[in-house]
């Protein structure tokens, strides 16, 4: 097997996610991963997966994310504006999953979904 296949699946290019993942990074936003969930999942493509350092700071990555989805004028909606756990932008086909480390630790949405391509952004230190 070579070096290539033995990498984490590539995610296919969705333009949307990846700016909104990126959007996100440059908040300071650790863990950022894109994940391609269209083989399974009838309720969105993609998920982007956000971990947070306060309830401040996810307020931060949700508006960074709104804004972007703004900018692109993609409609979207956000669930959970006052949970201090999960806090979720639902922009149909993608879905901004932007979480406490307590609550990403809980639902553990990469290993529910673990066996469809991801692609994991570097941290910003």
């Amino acid at each position: 097997m070579s070096e290539k296949q033995k990498e984490e699946p590539y995610v296919e290019k969705n333009k949307t996610a990846e700016m909104v993942a990126q959007a996100v990074a440059d908040k300071r936003g650790r863990d950022v991963t894109i994940m391609d969930v269209s083989r399974a999942s009838t309720i969105a493509d993609w998920f982007v997966v956000v971990t947070a350092n306060s309830d401040v700071h996810m307020g931060t990555l949700c508006d960074a994310a709104g804004e972007l989805l703004d900018e692109l004028s993609v409609d979207y909606t956000l669930e959970g504006r006052t949970s201090s756990q999960w806090r979720l932008l639902d922009a149909g086909d993608l879905l901004v999953h932007v979480f406490s480390a307590k609550g990403r630790e809980f639902y553990d949405l990469e290993r529910v979904w673990g066996d469809h391509p991801s692609h994991r952004l570097e941290n910003i230190d």
